[in-house]
């Protein structure tokens, strides 16, 4: 029970499903997902804590970055199914087609100059 209340708490929020939509088929630095969602940095680490709590995502160190990616390798039934259901319900939301267009502009700035901070 406790995997599926996490996922759940995971999924009820507009924020972390979009960080799952565009983290669809791609890994980004927690820097480029800050830019995206246009929220303090304390907040967005807030949900990508809890979407990793719930196993939803992986993360992985490259130096001084952070990358995080959906959890695809091998993960749990109701993790595998959620993320599925997720990505396909949420596509053609207008918020989330504007996050692809944003994201375009974001990844045409190399990680290292945008998150040299």
């Amino acid at each position: 029970m406790y995997a599926f209340m996490s996922i759940t708490k995971a999924l009820a929020d507009e924020n972390r499903v979009r960080i799952l939509a565009v983290l669809n088929g791609r890994e980004l630095c927690v820097c480029q997902i800050i830019d995206l969602l246009k929220l303090a940095p304390s907040t967005v680490s807030k949900h990508l804590s809890i979407l990793r709590q719930a196993r939803l995502l992986e993360v992985r160190k490259n130096g001084r970055w952070m990358l995080y990616r959906l959890n695809e390798k091998n993960p749990p039934a109701a993790v595998a199914e959620a993320l599925q259901w997720v990505i396909h319900s949420v596509g053609s939301e207008p918020v989330v087609q504007q996050d692809a267009r944003r994201l375009n502009e974001i990844l045409s700035i190399p990680v290292e100059t945008r998150c040299s901070a």
